[in-house]
């Protein structure tokens, strides 16, 4: 106390020295720690902003909780994810941004590795700006001293680094990283962007590094700071799209969440901010968008929504000068990015409205700069290379000052990084445009493989040979690499792109040499012998974007007349794949009922699991297609809410495959199986599934024998399922025993709403013991004992339960053993 009483600077060394000398710790947080702390916090503001602009962004700031990657996301382009999955996840569980990295219950532990994916242009880079602005203010994650964000961009200057030199490259305001990497505060380490990573992360045969002053290459770097080797006591954020993220093993992963896309309402909202001062406009263009179901649900993406808006504005408001070429709706992908390139190249912009530049004077100022892009984005796209640095852009004769223009601040953006400047397209599928229309115009005169950048190949003549080399590469590709890009290669020999791009990049009518031999070798890598995959559905949409869809509209035509029987051919089955993901006929249902084989069922099987209202009814289905049903209702990624199975040979070794699907299904509520062959012991499986099963809804066995036996197990089952609101089992041998099993269990189940009986035997043993269950039952709403040969006895006995009976509207006697008398006691009651 005498010390504090003191004065001025003597007693200020003096209490200085005392607290050195009796806590070291208190010293080192008073003099080094806090003001490093506060430092860094101003150097994120600086860096960062406030984050205001970004307002609070409900699908950033509550993510979906996932319990790992998918098939579909691990193998496929995002383009195919979004357009297999209509845009939409299955995921019930969210996480608000605040819990991010906290536990999820009292007796877990907060996550080490928490790994967020979305595909490209969905968010993720502006989630984390969005974090890492609320941490700095203080919203979220108080406990975390230090929130240290990097990108991969950054990372891939460096050929070898130390954990501390990581630190003080990127943080140089902290000049003790020892206090990072020892874990004396809790810090969150943040990459960004795996996918833009220039080496692909090995966690097999990286070298063990517990070192934080050794230097080691940059990917041996990563992987020990995931794998806790490095930084032992800290969070680390990954954020990636999701097929990078894949490299991560998923034990290593104790978080995963994903960013959501738009939905509709915010799919208007981003309109409307796009075109906040033509109302009219904005409706127009979601109207015109919303017409096209592939186009609406490549929206749910922002970044694909900025750019088809873009274009569906710029195509709206020059489509009234008729002698323009812009006299029909963009449709297509490349019909879209030909208005977005159009648009960038005329220096036209919804918010402008000076004269627009003469086409002629932008196509001399930037053929070579586009020809140089387009080559760049081409061979970046085969080396899998989405960022670029000065040297790249040097190595192919970009002129960096030439990047002001019109063109390349649409289609690229410029990055200042601490000790570089990195360049990247606008969205992942601008990059794949471009390399497009650099191959489509090096094909017409080049000798060699153009897929072997330094032109040593057997000699390759003519365009078609090089179209053709594209699309089987495309086809050979594991993860649908080259997708996209055949895409857009197709899409400018169709006669719309044609007539908006000739004299820009195309020449006039020059894909009438080659449309219809590109046509023909499209449609013969269809011919397939029912192996139909993600590659032979984007043969097909090769050929929507060619703008040749007679093939597609001969079998939607059928698929709306419910004619498909004997008419799918390998062909058609291709055609049928695409129309499954794109065509309104299956939007409400799709309806494959007396069409399908063993084979074509299991040539579509990837995607049937997309399909949310599956018919396949009377289509002589046994118990081997079942098998393949229940491996497509048993993955993460089924979508299917509703299947009908009726009238097929289904017994009980294929409702025994359905059973096992149904303990790990999290999708299916209805499912129907009458009139198939299904027994007791069937109805076991199904029974035992339903005690696990906390999704299924609706279960119909009309017309099957599944007998008393079978009674019994479903009834055991609603003895602990709480989710069934439906039970049909009419025309099933039912007897009284059966009966009163239900009965039992209709005391305690508090959840079925309907339950149809009618055409057994539950005579009035049965009805009696349902009597008594309705006594104490008050959610059963509707039940069905038609023709059950109940007498008066049993009507007696319904009756007089439903004077105390507050739940049943609707109980059907019709066809039973019932005399005038009977029928009046019913009457009553009714009353």
């Amino acid at each position: 106390m005498d010390l504090l009483a003191g004065k001025g600077s003597y007693a200020s060394q003096s209490l200085q020295t005392y607290i050195e000398t009796t806590n070291s710790q208190l010293y080192l947080h008073i003099t080094v720690y806090d003001p490093m702390v506060q430092k860094h916090l101003e150097s994120l503001q600086n860096r960062y902003g406030t984050g205001m602009e970004l307002g609070q962004l409900e699908r950033l700031t509550n993510l979906l909780l996932v319990e790992g990657l998918t098939d579909i996301q691990q193998k496929e382009h995002d383009v195919m994810q979004i357009e297999a999955t209509k845009g939409m996840r299955n995921v019930a569980k969210k996480i608000p941004l605040e819990k991010l990295f906290l536990p999820l219950s009292k007796v877990s532990i907060p996550p080490r590795i928490s790994v967020t994916v979305g595909v490209a242009g969905i968010g993720k880079s502006t989630l984390v700006k969005l974090f890492v602005c609320m941490w700095a203010k203080g919203e979220v994650n108080k406990d975390i001293i230090f929130v240290l964000p990097l990108t991969f961009r950054e990372l891939n200057t460096y050929e070898k680094l130390s954990a501390e030199r990581l630190i003080r490259s990127a943080f140089p305001h902290i000049t003790e990283p020892s206090f990072i990497s020892n874990g004396t505060a809790r810090i969150l380490l943040i990459l960004d962007g795996l996918d833009e990573f220039k080496t692909p992360l090995d966690f097999s045969n990286t070298v063990v590094c517990t070192d934080p002053k050794k230097e080691i290459q940059v990917d041996s770097l990563i992987t020990n700071i995931i794998r806790g080797n490095l930084f032992r006591e800290a969070s680390i954020w990954v954020t990636s799209r999701p097929t990078a993220a894949s490299q991560i093993p998923g034990g290593l992963v104790d978080r995963m969440t994903e960013i959501r896309g738009f939905g509709a309402v915010e799919i208007k909202d981003f309109l409307d901010q796009m075109f906040l001062e033509n109302k009219d406009l904005s409706s127009q263009v979601l109207g015109q968008i919303k017409a096209n179901r592939s186009l609406y649900t490549m929206c749910t993406v922002p970044a694909f929504c900025w750019i088809s808006g873009s274009s569906m504005g710029y195509f709206l408001k020059n489509s009234t000068d008729q002698s323009q070429e812009m006299t029909t709706v963009p449709k297509t992908l490349s019909e879209i990015y030909s208005y977005y390139f159009k648009m960038a190249l005329s220096s036209d912009w919804q918010e402008k409205q000076k004269e627009t530049p003469r086409i002629e004077q932008a196509i001399n100022n930037s053929k070579k700069i586009i020809g140089n892009l387009g080559r760049l984005a081409f061979y970046g796209l085969l080396k899998r290379k989405y960022v670029f640095y000065e040297q790249d852009m040097k190595a192919y004769g970009i002129d960096l000052s030439s990047l002001q223009g019109s063109l390349c601040s649409r289609m690229l953006l410029k990055e200042e990084m601490q000790f570089s400047t990195v360049y990247y397209f606008s969205h992942l599928t601008l990059q794949e445009f471009l390399a497009a229309t650099y191959y489509y115009a090096s094909a017409k005169r080049a000798i060699f493989d153009l897929f072997t950048e330094s032109g040593m190949s057997w000699p390759k003549f003519g365009f078609l040979n090089h179209f053709k080399n594209a699309v089987q590469r495309s086809l050979q590709s594991e993860d649908g690499q080259l997708d996209i890009f055949v895409r857009f290669l197709s899409g400018l020999l169709s006669p719309q792109v044609n007539k908006l791009l000739s004299g820009w990049l195309l020449l006039k009518d020059e894909h009438n040499s080659f449309r219809s031999h590109v046509i023909s070798f499209l449609q013969s890598c269809l011919n397939t012998d029912y192996v139909i995959s993600s590659r032979t559905v984007n043969v097909m949409q090769c050929l929507y974007e060619v703008q040749h869809m007679e093939l597609a509209k001969t079998v939607e035509e059928a698929m709306k007349n419910e004619s498909l029987a004997g008419m799918l051919t390998p062909v058609n089955c291709s055609a049928l794949a695409y129309l499954l993901q794109v065509s309104d006929v299956c939007t409400e249902e799709t309806n494959l009922s007396n069409c399908l084989t063993y084979n074509i069922c299991k040539s579509l099987l990837s995607q049937l699991l997309f399909c949310s209202n599956l018919r396949l009814d009377n289509n002589k289905f046994k118990d081997n297609v079942m098998e393949l049903l229940g491996s497509v209702l048993s993955v993460k990624d089924c979508q299917i809410q509703k299947m009908s199975l009726a009238e097929n040979q289904i017994s009980n070794k294929g409702a025994k495959a359905l059973a096992r699907s149904l303990m790990v299904n999290r999708s299916l509520m209805v499912l129907d199986l009458r009139s198939n062959a299904i027994g007791p012991t069937g109805a076991k499986a199904l029974a035992d599934a339903l005690k696990i099963n906390q999704v299924l809804l609706s279960l119909n066995l009309q017309n099957n024998v599944i007998k008393e036996d079978g009674a019994k197990f479903l009834a055991e089952a609603l003895l602990t399922n709480h989710k069934l609101t439906t039970l049909h089992l009419q025309k099933n041998s039912i007897g009284p025993q059966g009966a009163k099993k239900i009965a039992e269990a209709l005391k305690q189940n508090g959840n079925l709403r309907e339950l149809i009986l009618s055409s057994n035997c539950v005579g009035d043993t049965g009805s009696v013991a349902l009597a008594e269950a309705l006594r104490v039952n008050h959610s059963l709403t509707t039940l069905d004992l038609q023709s059950n040969s109940i007498s008066n006895a049993g009507v007696t006995a319904l009756t007089g339960a439903l004077r105390s009976n507050r739940g049943l509207i609707s109980l059907n006697l019709r066809e039973n053993s019932i005399s005038q008398e009977g029928a009046g006691d019913s009457q009553c009651s009714a009353r």
